[in-house]
């Protein structure tokens, strides 16, 4: 009887597996076919996240949930349309004055280098300087055909003028429902979970909600301190298309490290043609070096903390897997499956510790669950 028992459990685990696996199967290949079109609805989503804990605070204070919903739409949307007239001069005057110059500037890096390459080539056999040679020319066509590449990517994908549309029109109505919906929707889910594993999941859920909260609205918050200093601070040292510059390297921050690496290549590589003076160049190094001081020390462990549990290694890791295989729609979703995936790692490594395999033969059976 109790063999029967327990080929029964086996089996019936089994089949859970086994339809959890087909249903992940099934979601990762939708995800996969229909990421050109699921942009809107994904930053939908990622806004009704967010604004859903201010929403419930207006409900508390006694404003119904279509009530609270509209309000903090039309503020979100005021926000964002009002901070857009204010930058979209400058970033496109900056951008216009960029292309203009961007002759001068690669004439001036062309003669930099070519200056090295007489000092490099009065002190290096001939045999490696023709090997160089011919490294720098295959090196310079494999990056051209990848900027061709990347461009065609980028207006056939994610910058034509239809998805643009799309997304500013779309976003605002599918954040609009998702946050009037939350509840019911979170409630409905809830509904579906199998009765005999429902609290494990919440609290599995609790706890990735918990972690994904805190890092979205944390690495916001450092994302935006840092675009607003670093576009100040360039901009202060009369660094031309500072603000472009700040601006993106704030927003590159969201990957850990990689906002003051882009930002100073792009800094110090517009600084030597610009400055003859190498003082002013080390000052535009210096602000991201600052930056990056304060990142690690102040703003981190303040808007983020160690609670979140999300090691940069991995976020870094998530974020480039998402975006080589769903593209822009993969880079959104990569935190999410990041805290997914590592609470459901730590989940599974408490269950392995508990287990006989890790106790060994006077160890305890571990407990059914999921």
């Amino acid at each position: 009887m109790t063999q029967t028992r327990s080929r029964d459990a086996g089996m019936t685990i089994e089949r859970q597996i086994r339809f959890w696996l087909i249903g992940f199967a099934v979601f990762a290949l939708g995800l996969f076919f229909l990421r050109d079109v699921l942009l809107p609805f994904v930053a939908g989503m990622a806004i009704a996240y967010l604004l859903d804990p201010i929403c419930d605070r207006l409900e508390s204070w006694g404003l119904s949930r279509t009530l609270a919903t509209a309000v903090l739409t039309a503020m979100f949307l005021l926000v964002t349309i009002s901070a857009a007239l204010l930058l979209a001069p400058a970033l496109a005057g900056q951008l216009v004055a960029l292309i203009e110059n961007a002759p001068a500037y690669a004439e001036t890096l062309r003669a930099a280098a070519t200056k090295a390459f007489v000092v490099i080539e009065a002190r290096v056999d001939p045999d490696t300087i023709a090997k160089l040679q011919g490294a720098l020319a295959g090196s310079a066509e494999r990056l051209a055909e990848w900027a061709a590449g990347l461009l065609g990517g980028l207006i056939s994908g994610g910058v034509a003028l239809v998805n643009l549309l799309s997304l500013l029109i779309i976003t605002p109505v599918v954040a609009f429902y998702l946050l009037r919906d939350w509840d019911r929707i979170v409630a409905a889910i809830g509904s579906w979970l199998p009765r005999d594993h429902a609290a494990t999941i919440r609290r599995l859920a609790g706890e990735v909600d918990e972690r994904l909260a805190g890092f979205m609205r944390g690495q916001g918050l450092v994302c935006l301190t840092l675009g607003i200093f670093y576009a100040i601070a360039l901009s202060l040292a009369d660094l031309q298309f500072g603000l472009i510059v700040g601006l993106i390297a704030g927003l590159a921050s969201f990957i850990p490290f990689a906002g003051a690496i882009i930002g100073l290549l792009l800094s110090v590589g517009l600084a030597l043609v610009q400055f003859d003076d190498w003082v002013r160049i080390a000052i535009i190094a210096g602000i991201f070096v600052f930056g990056q001081i304060a990142e690690g020390n102040v703003l981190t462990p303040r808007l983020i903390g160690e609670r979140v549990g999300l090691h940069p290694v991995w976020i870094m890791f998530g974020l480039l897997a998402g975006g080589a295989v769903f593209g822009f729609v993969g880079l959104l979703l990569a935190v999410p499956a990041t805290a997914i995936i590592g609470v459901g790692v730590r989940f599974a490594l408490d269950r392995y510790k508990d287990s006989r395999i890790y106790r060994g033969g006077g160890g305890d059976e571990t407990a059914a669950g999921p």
